[in-house]
């Protein structure tokens, strides 16, 4: 089966963020594929709601054999593995505090979109942090 190489951006704004980051990397080994790069790790602000809480968020690049669709839906089940709770965000906000994130940034070079997929991730151009991720 061939490999695909895929981007995820994992963050965090809850309990031991490095701690966060840490295991959600070692259930992406273990039930998605071997991640293959790292970035560094960036603090910012939440975005899109109010916290008090600053972000850890962090790119990774993965090599898969799962389709888009099974990797999102092992992606929620990782989330879920690790305690993220999926709550309404409060009156005109879009997000809210959470302990794991993980978003399909890129797939290989496909463009899908979907009613619960979308490729590459519609806010990947937008979020200036996710720019200043760099790769080692």
């Amino acid at each position: 089966m061939s490999q695909n190489k895929v981007i995820l951006l994992l963050g965090t704004n809850l309990g031991n963020k490095n701690k966060n980051l840490e295991e959600a990397k070692l259930y992406i080994n273990k039930e998605i594929g071997i991640i293959k790069k790292e970035s560094n790790i960036l603090e910012n602000e939440a975005e899109g709601f109010s916290s008090n809480n600053l972000f850890f968020n962090q790119k990774i690049e993965i090599l898969t054999d799962l389709s888009p669709f099974n990797l999102l839906k092992t992606i929620k089940k990782i989330e879920n593995n690790m305690g993220r709770i999926y709550s309404e965000p409060l009156k005109g906000e879009i997000y809210v505090d959470r302990i794991i994130d993980i978003d399909i940034l890129y797939y290989n070079c496909i463009i899908l979109e979907s009613n619960i997929l979308t490729i590459p991730h519609k806010q990947v151009y937008s979020r200036e942090f996710v720019k200043s991720l760099i790769f080692f």
